[in-house]
């Protein structure tokens, strides 16, 4: 099978956050924190809160960037504007940037009018910044880049695109912090149907194989960690969540839909815990200077 052209994937990448992501607002506010971040938490401790766990995981990647010595930060993949949200107040940047595929997302944001904050519905394979960022974050956006027509080595290709992008568009001394889930003991091949097609479809999970062989010679991995087991964790807190509010759930989108979320993040949280699938957290900075010198890639 042929894999698909570049504005195709976008199309597609469109079409399928859409499908997932453009529910509706008031459903997602029903089970997610109150900052709707819908990724992966940090737990550290047994007695966290999901909101406590939230936050965590959102000052890591920010002091994975330096974002308090930060002027102009993109966030690829934005959600909600939690990461946004942080960097305009907390930090002060002067200067963020979001980019989403999701219209309720991107109007949600907009409605928050966050000082020095721009949104845009843009795939990040056609964004062209009009200058560097200090920092780029991405959280829960990779594993959306490829489709599963794509061969291993067309995903390598297309990751590595994105890479390449990502270093051009840092400053020296910038660094890009990614979150992502990942193929671990289970196959593309081995992957739920249900999962694939119902939930995200269009859709093909990276390895870290992938990762680090699309990133070779163009960033340095600093740190690397997965958080396979804060994800399970995550995933039952939400799944809670939604069981708890589950008559509200169904008023606002109906009990087929409530019945489908309530049954992928079930199946979420037993392929964390099983080591099917992996969450990825990489810091990684660009290579620069003596190794282009000496003809790195």
């Amino acid at each position: 099978m042929v894999a698909p052209n570049g504005s195709v994937r976008a199309t597609q990448a469109a079409a399928a956050i859409r499908h997932h992501y453009d529910v509706g607002n008031d459903f997602y506010s029903l089970w997610l924190d109150p900052s709707l971040t819908y990724s992966c938490a940090l737990r550290q401790e047994a007695d966290d809160t999901l909101e406590t766990a939230q936050q965590r995981k959102l000052r890591f990647h920010l002091e994975a960037i330096r974002a308090d010595n930060a002027t102009r930060v993109l966030d690829i993949g934005c959600g909600w504007g939690s990461i946004l949200g942080q960097l305009s107040g907390t930090h002060g940047v002067q200067q963020s940037v979001g980019l989403t595929l999701s219209d309720e997302q991107a109007a949600f944001i907009r409605d928050r009018q966050l000082p020095g904050v721009e949104v845009r519905t843009e795939n990040w394979t056609h964004y062209e910044p009009d200058s560097r960022f200090d920092g780029i974050i991405s959280i829960g956006a990779f594993e959306h880049f490829a489709t599963p027509e794509e061969t291993p080595a067309e995903k390598t290709g297309l990751y590595r695109e994105f890479f390449t992008r990502c270093r051009d568009w840092l400053n020296d001394g910038g660094a890009l912090s990614l979150q992502t889930i990942t193929y671990a003991n289970m196959s593309r091949e081995q992957a739920s149907e249900f999962i694939q097609q119902s939930i995200f479809p269009d859709a093909d999970l990276p390895t870290l194989a992938e990762i680090t062989a699309a990133a070779e010679g163009i960033f340095e991995v600093r740190s690397v960690g997965n958080g396979r087991l804060d994800y399970a964790w995550t995933c039952e807190q939400w799944a809670h969540r939604l069981r708890r509010r589950h008559a509200e759930a169904v008023r606002l989108v109906g009990p087929e839909i409530t019945a489908r979320y309530e049954r992928y993040l079930k199946m979420s949280a037993v392929g964390f815990r099983m080591g099917k699938i992996g969450l990825l957290r990489l810091v990684l900075q660009p290579y620069r200077g003596a190794y282009f010198r000496s003809g790195g890639a």
